[in-house]
């Protein structure tokens, strides 16, 4: 009898309760594009449609066994890391990954809320640009995010391609710019791929507010695509694609009182199975 395996995709990352971010989005984004998702929890957030009312944070330690665990058992063909607080979280991720064979990785460098808050400090900074970055294949920084990684300010999508490039000296292979934040018609995201090639994505701005989760939701349908043995160009083509349709199927539901979630399964995949040699 032949024998199956689905295309795997792991989300190291923290926890939203109101399911439009953090795991809850990963594995939803994972599952509606037909991969399987399995999931590391680095913190637990408080939070809801309207923010985040605390942080409760995972020792380290039990961050390294879930990565081991699910490792050991059901290797992942991509990996998403979401946000990353701390240097110690920083260092405990890199190492622990290291142990295993080479993963594709996405890394979506969370480092402002919604609100404008920035979330994390210089320290943490230096240690995800020195050690989460080599690993990485591709990051995927929103305006306010590459404008903290290139230290300057980005409001256009000239400011985009100079940051994308003093960003890329830091040693990442790949980036993502995302350009959601652009005040106008079209929104422009950029990215500047391992060949020092800048591709540009154009799509309408859609008038919503729900798009809490959009940033963690693009980062897994990336790794998601990359799971399914899509190229690097192609898995980020996809992604933007999906993230279109899925703020555009959800604009005009509420759900909650603040910044509502995407519409993950508006055309969701059967799980893909690919025939074990």
């Amino acid at each position: 009898m032949k024998k199956y395996k689905y295309p795997s995709v792991l989300t190291i990352a923290g926890f939203d309760g109101s399911g439009g971010a953090g795991i809850q989005a990963d594995i939803k984004t994972a599952s509606a594009l037909g991969c399987f998702s399995t999931s590391v929890l680095t913190a637990l957030p408080v939070q809801n449609t309207q923010g985040v009312r605390k942080i409760y944070p995972i020792p380290v330690e039990a961050v390294a066994d879930q990565i081991r665990a699910i490792l050991d058992d059901i290797f992942p063909d991509a990996v998403k890391i979401g946000m990353v607080h701390t240097p110690q979280l920083v260092d405990t991720i890199v190492s622990t990954l290291a142990e295993y064979k080479k993963i594709p990785v996405v890394f979506d460098p969370v480092m402002v809320a919604t609100s404008g808050h920035r979330l994390i400090e210089n320290e943490t900074i230096t240690a995800i640009t020195e050690k989460l970055f080599p690993i990485a294949d591709i990051i995927t920084p929103n305006m306010d995010e590459a404008a903290i990684l290139a230290d300057m300010k980005v409001e256009t999508l000239e400011d985009l391609y100079t940051a994308g490039k003093k960003i890329k000296k830091s040693g990442c292979r790949a980036i993502l710019l995302k350009g959601g934040h652009q005040e106008t018609s079209m929104i422009t995201s950029l990215f500047y791929d391992e060949h020092e090639n800048f591709h540009s994505f154009e799509t309408s701005k859609l008038n919503t507010n729900n798009t809490h989760g959009s940033g963690c939701t693009l980062s897994s349908a990336i790794a998601s695509y990359l799971a399914q043995g899509k190229t690097l160009y192609d898995a980020v083509a996809l992604g933007q694609q999906y993230i279109y349709q899925a703020i555009e199927q959800g604009q005009d539901v509420q759900t909650g009182l603040g910044n509502g979630p995407l519409n993950h399964f508006f055309n969701p995949q059967k799980l893909i199975k690919n025939e074990m040699v």
